[in-house]
């Protein structure tokens, strides 16, 4: 579809986007199951008081769940799907706030069930779980027994239920401020104005024109430059939320809280950072190339994202980006490819950007229905190629959970996902390598996966230690205004980026238009997963069946094993720093290379 205009979600060809028919034929078999929810939550509630009674009893409450949360999750879905896809259309926006209420009410009524599963006396549990008939449900009880030294009164977590919906205020906003309200300008570009949106400005960035990568961030940075204080204020809100959850339940901290869930020791966030830390020379070794093979005087923050191989341009269609996963991701067989390509050239992906439409890109898969795939695809640039092979991954990761678990547990973390996710982007890196025609697409490509290793890696970190010091900020009395947010990711900036870069008043702007910080210390795990992928890719691309199978075993896991276990299976332990180290020294040598070729 063309850069140069950008449609309407109506006049958008049905066969571009998502087939949510899967999940219902059309708006009333929505309207008939919403509701349905308080019926199906009074069914549960009917077990509040009587869960002790017996084993039968309890199966017949966690049955109840599944039929309700089964039920609220594909309610939930098919109304989200609807609004990321087209925010500005009012009905969109009402069907969500519908379902969100419902779910609020629901959750506030059923709140009862995990304090008063916790009260049954543990040798009781533990007996029935290793009954026949909790085998769906033995993985599900066990981690709510790990959660219970921070579950609540039934009073208390009933409160923490209905302040659900407003704890999301915040990041309500910012969604709406930043991808409806704001309005960025155009830039001009071959003497055509073309819109600057979310989108559309990884293509100015990466324009070999320096103008038009000077115009595009001003303009861009400007708008939020404007709105500092409403983005500050709400930032401050979201941290202030995630400080008052992690206290009510009696976690150490907000880190405490985020990890606990998933038994990730907080020495694996910490090591990450520091193992980053010991190795920033060869990143800012990386910029002073940038710099030299740019042949500027001063290196700009919109310097970072233009390629560094000036004569290979690419302009790859959708369904060539589809052929090329297929072929790069061969290694893991016919089923893999197959399903993969199938729904991506099928029912599973939203391809192309619209008016309100959610930025950017997102896997979001439930129990029915496909592992959907948002994209805003643009055949300018082979960058998405592999956030197509990246989503595809995330989708293949819920299709072969779903397939191999029952619901109670088929969900994984999102530790795990970014390991399934980069795993493909390194495929995509082999197989265009592989197959370049000459050096200067050998150059090219190099360049690029240097690029988005530091994207995943090294920016990740950067981005991890900037939640971790707003939040410990917090946490030690000391709140967060304007001036102390864009001061902590000031600094972090000049740390990682070395003394080559010069940045500008707005720079620091950057730390108040990232999405991801609105659900907190989410974008470690893309650090973490990268290392891990790269890992298991080389193991699997270099070794034999066996430990293909190990990958699969991973894929399959679901929500049944803890992450860092189920990586184990994969072969690879995330509690160790070797990983991380790999994936630096793995960078390292990309650079090593590139400087060499670009000599």
């Amino acid at each position: 579809m063309s850069n140069e205009t950008i449609p309407l979600r109506k006049d958008v060809p049905a066969e571009y986007k998502w087939d949510l028919t899967q999940l219902y034929k059309n708006e009333s078999d929505w309207e008939a199951d919403l509701v349905r929810i308080p019926s199906l939550t009074e069914k549960f509630v009917s077990f509040k008081g009587r869960l002790a009674e017996s084993s039968d009893t309890l199966l017949a409450a966690l049955k109840a769940d599944d039929e309700l949360g089964l039920l609220v999750e594909k309610v939930y879905h098919y109304a989200s799907l609807m609004n990321e896809a087209d925010q500005s259309e009012s009905a969109n926006q009402e069907r969500y706030n519908k379902v969100m209420m419902a779910y609020t009410q629901m959750a506030s009524q059923c709140s009862f069930f995990t304090p008063e599963l916790l009260s049954i006396d543990d040798a009781k549990i533990n007996q029935w779980c290793e009954l026949a008939e909790f085998a769906d449900y033995k993985i599900s009880i066990k981690k709510a027994l790990h959660a219970k030294p921070h579950v609540l009164s039934e009073k208390e977590e009933r409160l923490m239920a209905l302040q659900s919906e407003s704890g999301q205020t915040a990041s309500n906003v910012f969604s709406l401020l930043n991808d409806v309200d704001m309005d960025y300008g155009t830039v001009k570009v071959d003497g055509k104005e073309l819109p600057l949106t979310h989108s559309t400005w990884s293509d100015f960035e990466e324009n070999q024109d320096r103008a038009v990568r000077q115009e595009a961030y001003t303009k861009f940075y400007d708008v939020f430059e404007k709105h500092a204080n409403t983005l500050a204020s709400l930032y401050a809100g979201s941290v202030n939320n995630d400080i008052f959850v992690a206290r009510a339940r009696g976690y150490k901290s907000s880190l405490d809280s985020a990890l606990y869930g998933d038994k990730v020791p907080e020495s694996v966030y910490k090591n990450l950072i520091d193992t980053v830390h010991k190795n920033l020379g060869d990143l800012h070794r990386y910029y002073t190339l940038r710099k030299k093979v740019l042949g500027v005087d001063e290196l700009r923050h919109w310097d970072v994202y233009v390629p560094l191989v000036k004569s290979v341009k690419s302009k790859i269609s959708y369904e060539e980006s589809v052929e090329i996963c297929r072929n790069a991701m061969a290694v893991l067989g016919k089923e893999y490819t197959d399903t993969l390509c199938g729904g991506l050239m099928g029912g599973w992906c939203d391809r192309f950007e619209n008016k309100g439409k959610h930025s950017g890109a997102f896997s979001s898969g439930c129990y029915e229905g496909y592992p959907y795939i948002l994209l805003n695809y643009k055949d300018s640039s082979l960058r998405d190629v592999y956030t197509m092979a990246h989503e595809g991954g995330h989708s293949m990761h819920s299709w072969y959970s779903v397939h191999n678990n029952p619901f109670s547990c088929y969900d994984y973390t999102i530790f795990e996902a970014e390991v399934a996710s980069t795993f493909n982007e390194e495929l995509v890196f082999k197989y265009l390598l592989k197959n370049a025609k000459d050096d200067e697409m050998k150059k090219y490509l190099i360049a690029m996966r240097v690029n988005d290793i530091l994207a995943t890696l090294h920016r990740q970190t950067m981005f991890a230690e900037f939640e971790f010091k707003c939040h410990e900020s917090v946490e030690q009395g000391i709140p967060l205004s304007t001036d102390s947010i864009r001061k902590i990711y000031r600094d972090l900036l000049e740390l990682y980026f070395g003394p080559e870069m010069k940045f500008e008043k707005s720079s620091d702007m950057e730390g108040l238009r990232i999405p991801h910080f609105y659900n907190a210390f989410y974008v470690y795990k893309y650090a973490t997963g990268i290392s891990a992928s790269l890992a298991l890719a080389k193991r699997v691309t270099e070794g034999g069946e066996k430990e293909r199978e190990d990958y699969f075993k991973f894929l399959k896991s679901g929500g049944s094993r803890y992450p860092i276990e189920s990586l184990r299976v994969a072969g690879v332990d995330m509690e160790s720093s070797a990983p991380v180290q790999a994936a630096l020294d793995t960078f390292k040598e990309l650079v090593d290379q590139l400087e060499k070729l670009l000599a």
